[in-house]
């Protein structure tokens, strides 16, 4: 009996350490397999780059250093050297086999953005990339800084590297999708037509405003693929090409009156915006014509104008109506002079802003300089000779039927007491003095100007651009290939002038002009005819034009010049100037003026 319960206990405490230790046991065994396992792995990776390594060999390069992993930095260098062996095409046979298959998928629509894979793509890319050798754990802390510089080095063009095929296939199957909806019968309700209308909808979504394969999301490349498909559909619905290439052409030409009539909206609108007077130039106006009343009669005279004709000083014109303009050519003018106390500024102005300029200077003297302002009405003997025939004239604009703007042709006139005189344009800015000008040799003849006659330039002019060669008069009188230069800043000789009696001459042109069609409207091509064979050619770094239209100055010549001319409809007033070259013009201004503030003129 009691050997019984002995083998009884004996039973119970074998099936207790049975159940105890066999858990002990599965779970050592799973170790050891797993560790297998893993050994198997790093062995397996090691046959792999040593295949690498042979076949650089046969290329020719060096052989990398032969480093063991360390099992805890295995997971960690997965992703960084398949990033890394991704921009390298020189890699072993399962790149090869990637870019491959990666160019099937291109075949078929599927586009790969770069920085853009998924979590799943980037684990099979793990498991089929070969990794390269990386530092042992003692090495990587003291490489780890040249590892990250040499990665980004690899990665970083790849990034940079921008193309718009995508954007552009999108763009034309949208047109040929368009065009097979055209040729579709009126009213149909077909199923084609219901999916052409859907894919057309849907790519216009997904393109939208990109410009670049990388501004599209995966979603639109989906979206392409199923035009592409439904394009296919409709090309054999609708098989004849004669008809789908007449259509083109009609959407084409379509297309191109559109961009015609836009382009002649913009150039109407700012040809308008260049003829109008900005809101802030005209309070500005009206505000200085108030004080200006409201000042005593006395105290309304500028000083010093028993001086205003001395011939031995510098003498300087400006024909204009805009306060501010004015005040930046005398401004830039006075700051650049070595000696402004030779300085003389004659300004004419028209009878409604007469009040305006003179309570503008009054305020703002020109420090040592002398000012001389006086009203067209002064001179209103010699504006009846021109005044009407210009009135004639079917030119809109008022720069070109502008009696200011002519009066520069009576400069012997204006001024009789005079030998020599500079006129500017009312938007130029002087950086440099001009002192020079006054002891240049003009060899007889009567205009100082620089060219504007080199093919090429943003400057250039033919005489023919502006004057009709083929009226018998003009070709008698003029050469077509004569060298052409442009108003803003001139000199005038005008004793030359007197002598040549090209007053006279101007008024014989202008009334040849209005009976028949000689030039173009404007005083340029009048200047062309009147100083015909009369001008000398200046450097041109006295006297720079081009800021005032689209096409760029060179910065050299910018610095360089004398005399900047805002020549075009782009003034520096105006809010269509450009603003590279506006900085030059509104440094002469001081925005702080408590009528420029009450006005909001501003920078």
């Amino acid at each position: 009996m009691k050997k019984f319960r002995r083998g009884q206990r004996i039973l119970i405490l074998s099936l207790l350490c049975i159940t105890v230790l066999a858990p002990i046991v599965f779970v050592s065994v799973g170790r050891k397999e797993l560790i297998s396992d893993l050994s198997t792995l790093r062995y397996r990776r090691d046959s792999v780059q040593l295949n690498a390594i042979e076949q650089e060999e046969g290329e020719g390069l060096k052989e990398p250093k032969l480093v063991v992993y360390d099992e805890q930095e295995l997971v960690s260098r997965v992703s960084y050297s398949t990033s890394e062996e991704n921009n390298d095409p020189k890699k072993s046979g399962n790149i090869e086999e990637i870019d491959r298959d990666s160019k099937q998928s291109e075949s078929h629509g599927n586009t790969s953005i770069p920085l853009e894979r998924t979590n799943h793509e980037r684990r099979e890319e793990n498991q089929q990339i070969p990794q390269e050798t990386v530092p042992s754990r003692s090495e990587a802390k003291g490489q780890s800084n040249q590892t990250t510089v040499r990665h980004d080095q690899k990665v970083w063009p790849s990034v940079r590297r921008y193309t718009d095929e995508k954007v552009k296939q999108m763009k034309d199957d949208l047109i040929r999708a368009k065009a097979y909806l055209s040729m579709a019968p009126p009213n149909s309700n077909s199923h084609l037509v219901k999916e052409l209308r859907q894919r057309i909808k849907e790519s216009e979504r997904a393109v939208g405003a990109a410009s670049k394969d990388s501004d599209l999301s995966r979603s639109a490349l989906q979206k392409m693929r199923s035009l592409e498909v439904t394009l296919s559909k409709a090309s054999h619905v609708f098989p004849d090409c004669s008809a789908m290439a007449s259509k083109l052409r009609a959407m084409t030409y379509n297309a191109e009156e559109q961009v015609r009539a836009q382009k002649n909206q913009a150039t109407y609108l700012v040809q308008l915006a260049g003829r109008t007077t900005p809101k802030g130039l005209h309070c500005l106006s009206m505000r200085l014509t108030a004080e200006y009343f409201a000042l005593p009669p006395d105290e309304r005279q500028l000083p010093n104008q028993q001086r205003v004709q001395d011939p031995d000083l510098y003498h300087y014109a400006v024909f204009s109506d805009n306060v501010l303009a004015c005040a930046v050519v005398v401004n830039s003018t006075v700051s650049a002079a070595m000696e402004p106390e030779k300085i003389v500024f004659h300004i004419v102005t028209d009878s409604l802003n007469l009040p305006a300029i003179s309570m503008w200077f009054l305020l703002n003297p020109p420090g040592k300089a002398l000012i001389q302002i006086q009203s067209i009405v002064d001179f209103e003997g010699l504006s009846t000779n021109y005044n009407s025939t210009l009135k004639q004239q079917n030119s809109h604009d008022s720069r070109y039927t502008s009696a200011l703007n002519h009066l520069r042709f009576y400069l012997p006139e204006v001024f009789p007491q005079l030998n020599k005189i500079v006129l500017f344009d009312h938007d130029v800015v002087v950086q440099k003095d001009l002192a020079g000008l006054w002891s240049l040799n003009m060899n007889g003849k009567v205009i100082g100007a620089v060219d504007t006659c080199h093919e090429g330039e943003p400057s250039f002019r033919r005489m023919d651009m502006l004057i009709n060669f083929s009226d018998p008069f003009v070709i008698k009188k003029f050469d077509v290939k004569a060298c052409t230069w442009a108003f803003g800043m001139n000199l005038f000789d005008l004793q030359e002038w007197r002598r040549h009696k090209l007053t006279a001459l101007y008024n014989k042109y202008l009334q040849l002009g209005y009976r028949r069609q000689l030039w173009k409207a404007g005083s340029l091509p009048l200047g062309w005819a009147t100083f015909y064979n009369r001008m000398v050619i200046l450097d041109r770094r006295w006297h720079r034009v081009g800021l005032g239209y689209k096409k760029g100055v060179e910065q050299g010549d910018i610095e360089q010049a004398a005399v900047l001319h805002y020549d075009g409809v782009m003034k520096p007033w105006l809010d269509i100037g450009i603003g590279k070259y506006r900085r030059y013009w509104s440094k002469h201004i001081n925005y702080d003026n408590p009528y420029l503030q009450q006005c909001n003129i501003h920078e």
